[in-house]
């Protein structure tokens, strides 16, 4: 097992150093030193020597990923890529380009975030496997046939269509709970409520069809047809076999999902004015903050790694049939 972590762990890092550089070229085709400097400047009555001071002062002074001018391995070292994306590796993520310390900001923004996700996850996880086994249960009847329509139609509206319907209708039709915002503490509360219901809405029609098939998969299944010829009732095999056994997927699915909880939701955060990492994401983009968004990739990355490290090791939890060498 340890062996088998020490090998991912060592294929990661191609990975992410491929991650980085992709995010970096993409970034700097759309933008460039020069442009990030004016924005931060402001776009009137920017002078040639302003815009020089800000790239020294920031790091953007020198080529993007081959100095020519230098020697030997300086041709690499002494570049703004080297420089910006080498300390990543050791999770130091220095200073955003308006100033501030990232981490501070991350450490700030991961609760916000985490208030959201974690309590959508797991209501939406409960409604998820209650439905499909609604339908796994009536399988091949109209309750089924009318819950297999009704997820498809869900998976068809778009995710902007639940954020403004459900602002309009429970925020600003009905005055429920207040339409955008946060507060900490138990004062938050209600400002969530929102933003994980509909979370949990919108996840229902693609989680709930997908748990349905892994239901029926297991239902069709010999040890099943034994369990009914024994003369026990469909619930009791549903509920005792069925759904034990088709956790496993499901709990693996979870798993992956876990460490980009973490990362916070782009939309959701920004319609809610939730203050999380998927804002602060969105804003470092809005501002053409390369700091700020070259962090929130790698870390992105990284959480997605451990994710699927994870899986496997719940694989061989959950099923002792699965061996890791």
């Amino acid at each position: 097992m340890f062996a088998y972590i020490v090998r991912r762990v060592a294929y990661a890092i191609p990975i992410l150093i491929g991650v980085n550089v992709l995010t970096f070229y993409l970034f700097f085709v759309v933008n460039s030193p020069d442009d990030m400097a004016r924005l931060h400047l402001g776009m009137k009555h920017v002078t040639a020597e302003a815009i020089e001071k800000w790239k020294v002062d920031h790091g953007y002074d020198k080529p993007l990923l081959l100095n020519s001018a230098a020697d030997g391995v300086s041709q690499l070292t002494d570049t703004i890529f080297f420089e910006k994306s080498v300390k990543l590796f050791a999770f130091d993520f220095g200073f955003s380009d308006d100033g501030r310390d990232i981490s501070y900001d991350i450490s700030q923004r991961m609760l916000p975030s985490l208030a959201i996700a974690i309590p959508a996850l797991l209501v939406g996880l409960l409604a998820n496997i209650s439905f499909a086994m609604l339908m796994a249960f009536f399988r091949g009847t109209y309750v089924d046939v009318s819950g297999v329509i009704l997820c498809v139609i869900l998976m068809s509206i778009s995710g902007m269509f639940y954020i403004i319907g459900g602002q309009f209708l429970l925020a600003k039709l009905f005055r429920l709970m207040p339409i955008s915002g946060y507060a900490g503490g138990f004062d938050g509360i209600k400002f969530i409520i929102l933003p994980v219901l509909i979370g949990v809405i919108s996840g229902i029609g693609s989680g709930s069809r997908w748990y349905r098939t892994f239901f029926l998969e297991e239902a069709g299944k010999d040890f099943v047809r034994t369990a009914r010829a024994k003369g026990l009732s469909e619930s009791l095999v549903m509920f005792r076999h069925v759904l034990r056994n088709a956790m496993i997927p499901i709990v693996t699915g979870v798993v992956v999902v876990l460490p980009l909880l973490f990362m916070g939701s782009l939309l959701t955060e920004s319609f809610f004015s939730i203050p999380g990492l998927g804002s602060y994401t969105i804003d470092a983009i809005n501002k053409q903050d390369f700091a700020v968004v070259r962090v929130m990739v790698f870390l992105g990355s990284v959480l997605y790694i451990v994710g699927l490290i994870l899986v496997d090791i719940t694989y061989t939890i959950v099923d002792p049939r699965v061996r890791l060498s």
